[in-house]
């Protein structure tokens, strides 16, 4: 069982894949991760040896993921949300933040639709 910052990898997944799984680490991140180690992308979790276990965990640990990252995102956006400016506004409507048209689509943001009818019999 490998655990980097805090995240159990699976091992039958090749370490560039298993690394994606640490909130913060993507696909060129991950990449560059295997490099600075020397690690081969193609290695599975399980074939690594402690030594090489470790320098991953080392140079994960350089990077700020996982708890640390998430606390500054979630920081990030109360701060927005205290100020009242147009982006926090959006946060707190549950609303597209980017910009994204929401007359159709934005179902992912806006929750599940409701028609006009159980909305009238509701006020």
């Amino acid at each position: 069982m490998v655990r980097i910052s805090g995240v159990i990898m699976a091992p039958n997944k090749h370490v560039v894949i298993a690394l994606r799984g640490v909130f913060g680490i993507g696909r060129t991140r991950a990449l560059q991760i295997c490099k600075d180690a020397g690690v081969e992308t193609n290695v599975k979790i399980s074939d690594l040896t402690e030594d090489t276990i470790n320098k991953i965990q080392k140079i994960v640990a350089s990077y700020e993921v996982e708890g640390d990252l998430r606390r500054r995102v979630a920081m990030n956006i109360k701060r927005l949300r205290d100020i009242k400016c147009y982006r926090g506004l959006r946060h707190r409507m549950g609303l597209p933040v980017h910009g994204q048209r929401t007359r159709t689509n934005a179902r992912t943001r806006k929750g599940k639709n409701r028609s006009r009818s159980s909305v009238d019999k509701a006020a």
